[in-house]
């Protein structure tokens, strides 16, 4: 019988460590008001200058397959 409890206890502890990340997870996101990540800048808002080249870029090409 020991070394059912034995397994039992070492299983609880494995348990323990591996859904650790996801417990910190949800208590980060719970206590930071829906925001796990905290404030992170919204992709494709802040203006770039890649972005705008790229911008220029595709309507180049857009202008020339459009006037063939």
């Amino acid at each position: 019988m020991g070394g059912v409890t034995e397994l039992f206890v070492v299983m609880i502890l494995i348990a323990a460590f591996a859904f650790a990340p996801l417990g910190y997870f949800i208590y980060r996101f719970t206590k930071a008001g829906d925001k796990p990540f905290g404030e992170i800048e919204p992709h494709g808002d802040s203006p770039s200058a890649v972005n705008d080249f790229a911008e220029k870029a595709i309507k180049f090409v857009q202008d020339k397959f459009t006037k063939k």
